[in-house]
């Protein structure tokens, strides 16, 4: 599409930004499992995965250059924890196996939603990236729902575990679909359909894999969406995630490695 007016540009702005931190994160906190992972096969798929978002961001973080922002690697490693749009729940640190197993499952289906709906995006430099990851992401969301399954059907604590992690993530997750100033914008352009439908589409899609699971979310009047974390208010986890992660760059940011 041709972004003919500013409020255009500034709403795909807005979308990627959040998309692209959100897959950074989640990236870089799902690579702190290597060398930890339960059983080696975990150890190795974690890896895999957190390498798949880390180059998924980087491909949205390019759309963003194109738009006029800053080139990928001065986005993603020179802003502090107040200019990044990710959800708060990419945030947290890996934990237990069961807690980073549940965002997995949860996080991951709500972007394969999202990157099948972008694929009919109007912004088709974004419409290719989505129906180019959307199988990729695909595959993460077949691996957490395998595991969910399993560890669900393992034995009584292990159900105990998996359901204790997925009330912890419930209202986090509910996170992911905070409404930007631009819903309406990207809507009505035909960017993106908007986070309530995602939000929909995603709980019609989770609430059976749940309960076949044997587990069960929350009551609805328990529901406490955690936002904040789209307009740039954080945990205290993330600074020290970003210090640590742009460590190397900070040293010699024209190094070429």
């Amino acid at each position: 599409m041709d972004f003919f007016n500013e409020n255009h540009v500034n709403a795909a702005k807005d979308l990627l930004y959040k998309m692209a931190d959100d897959q950074l994160i989640i990236g870089h906190r799902n690579s702190e499992w290597t060398g930890l992972g339960p059983i080696l096969e975990e150890d190795i798929a974690f890896s895999s995965m957190a390498q798949d978002k880390i180059g998924q961001s980087e491909h949205l973080y390019n759309l963003l250059h194109e738009l006029g922002e800053a080139d990928a690697d001065t986005v993603a490693f020179t802003r502090n924890a107040n200019q990044f749009h990710c959800c708060q729940f990419v945030e947290f640190p890996i934990g237990e196996y069961d807690f980073s197993l549940v965002r997995h499952f949860l996080f991951d289906m709500a972007e394969y939603i999202r990157f099948e709906m972008l694929t009919g995006s109007s912004y088709e430099n974004l419409a290719r990236i989505a129906k180019k990851y959307k199988g990729e992401i695909k595959y993460h969301t077949m691996h957490a729902n395998t595991w969910l399954q399993q560890l669900s059907h393992g034995n009584e604590e292990s159900k105990a575990r998996m359901q204790s992690a997925l009330n912890d993530c419930w209202n986090l997750a509910l996170g992911i679909f905070e409404r930007g100033e631009y819903e309406s914008v990207l809507n009505e352009s035909g960017i993106f359909a908007g986070e309530a439908e995602l939000q929909e589409k995603w709980l019609e899609t989770i609430l059976p894999l749940i309960e076949k699971a044997g587990l069960s979310v929350p009551e609805k009047s328990e529901w406490s969406p955690v936002y904040g974390g789209r307009k740039g208010f954080h945990t205290e986890f993330l600074q020290p995630l970003l210090t640590e992660m742009t460590e190397v760059y900070s040293i010699d940011p024209t190094a070429e490695w």
